[in-house]
Parts: C-alpha cells; sequence; structure tokens
C-alpha cells in the first residue's frame, strides 16, 4: 500500500518535531548541568573567608572579590533557573504536538487501509 503524500507530509513533521524535541531535551539537560555546578560554585563560595579570590576565565585565573564573583553566580542561576523553565515548556509543548500528529496518522493510514482494502 502506497501511503498518501498527505500522510507522508505529517510523517515528515512528525520526524521533524521529534528531532526539535531531542534538541530541547539536551539544552535542558545541558542547563541543568551547569545550575548544579553554580549552585556547588556557590555553596563553595559562602565557605569560603577570604574576600579576594581567583575566578577561572577559559584557562586563566583572574583575581576578583567574593561579593563580585556571587553576585554573578547568582545572576547565572537565576538566568539558567529561567531557561530551563521555558525549555520545559517547549518540551511540554512538542510532546503534546507529536501525541496529536501521531494519533492523525494512524487515524488516516486506518482510514487508507479501509478504503483500500
Amino acid at each position: 500500500m502506497e501511503i498518501p503524500k498527505q500522510v507522508q507530509d505529517k510523517i515528515n513533521q512528525f520526524q521533524g518535531l521529534q528531532n526539535q524535541l531531542q534538541a530541547v531535551v539536551l539544552q535542558k539537560q545541558q542547563m541543568i548541568l551547569q545550575n548544579a555546578d553554580n549552585e556547588n560554585a556557590i555553596t563553595a563560595l559562602e565557605k569560603v573567608d577570604k574576600q579576594k579570590i581567583y575566578e577561572a576565565i577559559g584557562p586563566l585565573f583572574i583575581e576578583t572579590d567574593k561579593e563580585t564573583t556571587e553576585k554573578k553566580l547568582k545572576d547565572d542561576k537565576e538566568v539558567i533557573t529561567t531557561r530551563v523553565q521555558m525549555l520545559e515548556k517547549q518540551e511540554k509543548k512538542l510532546t503534546e504536538k507529536l501525541k496529536e500528529l501521531s494519533a492523525e496518522i494512524q487515524t488516516e493510514l486506518q482510514a487508507g487501509r479501509v478504503t483500500a482494502g
């Protein structure tokens, strides 16, 4: 049985959405790991008594003060948390769209079998 062009288009759209979903999930996982690193850095920084510390910038260590670094880490954490929330919303929308499209494809394929058979 040959698949109608309309159904084939939906299958292609489905595959595209699957790829988008995989990319979103990967980005979310990376952000979650980055957030955990930030939290660990903030915790470690809270235990430091010195006001002058060294921050790694690529292969260099730059002297900076504790307060500035702590503020930067907390700001980064806030941005990352917001980004994770946005990615979770995208993930949910893509998952819902995939379910809908899957149901449409199955319905059309079943209808095609009934009319063809």
